[in-house]
């Protein structure tokens, strides 16, 4: 598997994230897949395990994946349409 490629500033979990969701967008992780405990990623990335493990937090902000304590994560299913840019802001009408 190819590793994430950080471009200019972006943040290496960001990288990592992203890459995980392009992952799972094209359909190499399909709904319901058990994706690789944190350190395996972790290593596949060659990234640091803490690195791995805010990228899985934004990947659950993002509502691709479900971490279910004991048992691992997993990629959502359905899966959303499409993840909001910035976590946070795709809040519903005001008022």
């Amino acid at each position: 598997m190819s590793a994430a490629n950080p471009q200019g500033s972006q943040l290496i979990y960001a990288a990592v994230a992203d890459h995980v969701e392009a992952r799972i967008r094209t359909g190499a992780l399909r709904p319901g897949a058990r994706l690789p405990s944190e350190r395996d990623l972790a290593q596949e990335y060659g990234v640091a395990y803490l690195t791995v493990r805010r990228a899985a937090q934004v990947l659950r902000e993002r509502g691709l994946v479900e971490t279910v304590h004991g048992h691992g994560t997993f990629v959502a299913d359905p899966l959303p349409v499409s993840a909001p840019d910035v976590p946070g802001t795709s809040e519903g009408p005001v008022g």
